[in-house]
């Protein structure tokens, strides 16, 4: 173990940070010289909600790399739903039993974080959405958690951790304020000294009310106000950032805009996304609730076997024109112009298919753009063709 009571890299590619009955079934099993060929898959019998974001599978793939099986997974980045095998490893049960373990720790955790994220950023209707919570998790795992964050569609980051090739962000906590004179102070040596390239976000609620440093802010040049209020002060929170947003036009700053913060949920984002330009979400991200994933036993020796409550069988998921799911066994004729979702990651302990994370958020974009104009087309209105008395729809909103 290390200085901060983590795992080493080694421990865990090596298959030492497992379950003890790994272990001991790997002792049984060799003693008894069984060791048979099997495929296992790993599914969510549910989700925390309608659809999730599948993340993680670089860890996976790094990890089986050089062990003797085939594996065949969807790509970071791919909707899926309860019951679809996201997963399939074949080789000798012996020969990466003990790995369990932590193939279904790195799924659960980081694609539970990536669907969060993906669904708040649907909910957001192309507000920017920040991750703001590495915090609130095992600074270990820092760059899991924005990494996942990305993937699922979070406009940028804020740990200094972060994969390369992503906007790390922030500007000042509540400590910098404090530790000048007076806000203004603080204001001000910030807009000297920080990054020119850095956005003038001020923090507005330190001692006094969010209007009044929110005006007082805004006379320092502040590009936007960053409103942090403490839930024991909130009251109504919609009248608050209404009344700064207010106020700000009023006083000839109709520009600098309003960044909400501080145990933002998602219901918080869809009550305030039409008077709020931007959301920094801690939480709510990185707490998300995993993904519950299990890996069973589908076939052994090439035949069909499952335990009870499982499917036997290998399967195939494909994605249908309609954008529709459906699993079948491998095999079996798929629909026409399906498109198969699992695909080779590990051929014989090499790797076929790296993983991309740049690709992956590419998808989970491409899917949160088109929930939210799909939502909006169904809101909008119908008008009459007046050519030939048809219908049409207005045009849906535009892509985040």
């Amino acid at each position: 173990m290390g200085l901060f009571d983590t795992v080493s890299d080694e421990m865990i590619k090596r298959g030492e940070c497992t379950d003890i009955y790994f272990v001991r079934t790997g002792e049984v099993l060799g003693k008894e010289k069984i060791n048979p060929l099997v495929s296992m898959e790993v599914t969510a019998a549910a989700l925390p909600d309608t659809w999730g974001i599948i993340c993680g599978m670089a860890d996976v793939v790094a990890l089986l790399s050089g062990l003797p099986v085939t594996v065949e997974a969807m790509p970071e980045g791919t909707l899926f739903f309860a019951g679809e095998p996201v997963l399939r490893i074949t080789g000798h049960y012996r020969d990466f039993c003990r790995y369990e373990t932590a193939i279904l720790g790195f799924l659960c955790h980081a694609s539970g974080i990536a669907s969060a994220t993906a669904h708040i950023m649907c909910e957001a209707k192309g507000r920017p959405v920040y991750s703001f919570g590495s915090r609130r998790q095992h600074p270990a795992i820092a760059t899991m958690i924005e990494r996942a964050a990305w993937i699922g569609g979070a406009d940028g980051v804020s740990n200094t951790c972060a994969p390369a090739g992503m906007p790390v962000v922030g500007t000042m906590p509540h400590a910098m304020v404090m530790c000048f004179p007076t806000p203004e102070d603080a204001w001000r040596a910030f807009d000297r000294d920080a990054p020119k390239d850095v956005p003038r976000i001020m923090l507005c609620d330190t001692y006094c009310d969010e209007k009044t440093e929110s005006l007082r802010a805004a006379d320092c040049g502040a590009s936007a106000v960053r409103l942090d209020t403490p839930r024991s002060r909130r009251g109504n929170m919609r009248a608050i950032i209404e009344e700064v947003r207010w106020e700000l036009d009023s006083h000839g700053y109709p520009q600098v805009k309003i960044f909400l913060s501080g145990g933002v949920t998602k219901e918080d984002v869809i009550a305030y996304r039409d008077c709020v330009d931007a959301f920094g979400i801690g939480g709510a991200i990185a707490n998300a609730p995993v993904i519950d994933f299990a890996m069973d036993i589908v076939e052994i020796e090439k035949k069909p076997k499952a335990k009870r409550g499982k499917r036997s069988g290998v399967k195939q998921v494909y994605e249908l024109v309609c954008g529709k799911h459906r699993t079948l066994p491998v095999g079996q004729v798929p629909p026409a112009n399906a498109t198969p979702l699992l695909k080779p990651c590990i051929a014989a302990g090499r790797i076929v298919t790296q993983p991309d994370m740049q690709a992956a958020r590419k998808r989970v974009l491409a899917w949160i753009s088109h929930t939210i104009e799909e939502e909006g087309a169904k809101k909008e209105p119908v008008k009459k063709n007046g050519k030939n008395g048809g219908q049409k729809k207005v045009p849906a909103t535009p892509k985040a």
